[in-house]
């Protein structure tokens, strides 16, 4: 139940702070004092979207706290376009508060009337009756399982069909890289080996130089280093000399042995260059900088080849998950479909009782079901509700053949039929009396009172019957300061309802008639 309410600089509102009891309570006001304002409020604070615009000309920021029986939840709406959502002081997301809202409270907005022409709204309401809550969940379980079933086995098919288009394409692809052999590191070690098989001459004619001056019979180096005896005046010098002395040897002994190896080749220099082409052809037709990425390329290959293989396994496999999903999905829609059938009849009876009862004394309803093509996110389910309010009518489509207060009298019965078996706390009629007037909106009224008996029933009105049956009377008004305009709500005491629904009755100017009409209204309970 809603227990208190506080604005703080909101439209028209600088500051509100208004208690609400249980049973039935009404709104009255004249038209722009600022009903609209207050539930607006309300319905940011339950998670409707935020615009920076709402907030009072000159502040910085506006706050809207709802006190419930199940905790307090307040919303913080800053001038620069963000806002912060708390339920008792703990910060939480704007979809973790529209959950916890819809389980706390529902308003009926004057534009809600519509939402009985809407077959999704409809199917909804049969949920509702059926207190089908853990079978749509189990539907939803089940549903998201086959779309994803679904969706893996479109994805191979595109996939293979697509591979197959391109078979030719990746087979002479992979073909071309799988026949080159590559190695890696190999051009490098080409480029080199083509460096030293073409100018073999001169790295000869160099290794033998080296040779020579290293350790040739006439004063080469390491003779010299050999002859180089220091032991007594410096032995650490001496060592570091015959250390040389002897990588000077292994140095002569190996550039000897390369050059006796060295020999030209050119039948051997013809396959290098011819290798060494043939990769940088290859970089080239794949767009490679390296053999590496060209290695990579053919690995990549190698598995789309393989993966066409595999396809038809893989689409099988994938086929056999969609029927298990499938088979499942339907034994929970099978049951989804039976419960919506089973409370059929039993609205179309509730809702012609309660429009007989509001004046409709031949209604008629019916609620013909039908299967969908396919499945949807609400079950296999198609309803569209058909209605007659007259002796002889053909039953049609609410939105064809119901009037504005035709409408306003089924959606009454029906939200009082919804609240019979959903329990929500707190309901709130924003003029849900439009188009109906005298008995009929006193009737509507002793509904809502009735429904109040278990809940909190908040009604928005500007008929004198309605306003007479609330238990609780709060007027919503507009007052001037020295620089502004502001809206005010305040709790009517015995006197002043008899005031307001006098002024209700007659307008501005009170007449005795009208307070007459007032005390009589307000006797009626």
């Amino acid at each position: 139940m809603l227990k208190h309410l506080h604005i703080q600089n909101y439209a028209l509102i600088k500051h509100l702070d208004i208690d609400f009891g249980a049973g039935f309570s009404v709104l009255t006001g004249e038209t722009g004092a600022g009903k609209s304002i207050i539930l607006g409020a309300l319905a940011l604070v339950l998670g409707a979207r935020a615009d920076s615009k709402a907030i009072t000309d000159g502040e910085d920021k506006c706050i809207i706290e709802a006190e419930f029986d199940e905790g307090i939840i307040r919303r913080e709406l800053y001038s620069n376009g963000k806002s912060r959502s708390f339920v008792d002081d703990s910060v939480v997301t704007l979809q973790e508060l529209k959950v916890l809202a819809n389980k706390l409270i529902d308003i009926h907005s004057q534009h809600a009337n519509l939402l009985i022409e809407n077959a999704d709204f409809q199917l909804e309401v049969l949920d509702a009756i059926a207190q089908n809550e853990a079978l749509q969940a189990d539907y939803s379980t089940h549903y998201e399982a086959y779309i994803t079933a679904l969706e893996a086995l479109h994805k191979l098919q595109t996939l293979a069909k697509k591979s197959q288009q391109d078979a030719d394409y990746i087979q002479y692809r992979y073909q071309l890289l799988d026949e080159a052999n590559l190695q890696e590191g190999e051009l490098e070690e080409l480029e080199q080996e083509q460096y030293r098989l073409s100018h073999a001459e001169e790295i000869r004619a160099a290794l033998e130089t080296a040779v020579a001056a290293l350790s040739g019979e006439q004063g080469s180096a390491i003779e010299a280093l050999r002859a180089c005896r220091l032991d007594e005046a410096a032995p650490e010098l001496q060592e570091r000399l015959d250390s040389a002395r002897i990588e000077l040897q292994d140095i002569a002994q190996e550039a000897e042995h390369m050059a006796n190896r060295l020999e030209m080749d050119p039948r051997r220099l013809e396959w290098v260059e011819e290798r060494i082409g043939a990769l940088e052809e290859l970089k080239h037709k794949f767009s490679a900088e390296t053999i590496e990425e060209l290695i990579a390329m053919r690995d990549e290959l190698a598995e789309q080849v393989n993966r066409l293989d595999s396809f038809d396994f893989d689409i099988e496999q994938a086929q056999k998950e969609v029927e298990l999903k499938k088979t499942a999905l339907t034994k929970v829609t099978k049951a989804l479909t039976e419960s919506r059938k089973k409370v059929i009849p039993h609205i179309c009876e509730m809702l012609v009782s309660g429009l007989t009862r509001l004046g409709v004394a031949h209604a008629k309803v019916e609620i013909p079901m039908m299967a969908t093509e396919d499945f949807t996110p609400k079950g296999c389910d198609e309803v569209q509700m058909l209605f007659a309010a007259n002796l002889n009518q053909s039953l049609r489509n609410v939105s064809e053949v119901a009037s504005g207060g035709e409408i306003s009298r089924l959606m009454l019965c029906v939200k009082a039929l919804i609240a019979s078996t959903k329990g929500l706390p707190t309901i709130i009629f924003d003029e849900i009396d439009t188009g109906v007037s005298g008995d009929i909106a006193t009737q509507m009224a002793t509904i809502m009172r009735e429904m109040a008996t278990h809940r909190q029933i908040i009604a928005i009105t500007h008929l004198p019957q309605i306003a007479a049956l609330g238990e609780t009377h709060y007027k919503v008004y507009k007052a001037d300061t020295a620089t502004r305009t502001e809206t005010h709500i305040s709790l009517l005491s015995k006197e002043e309802r008899i005031t307001e629904i006098a002024s209700m009755v007659s307008g501005k100017n009170v007449t005795e008639a009208a307070l007459k009409t007032a005390k009589e209204l307000l006797c009626y309970h």
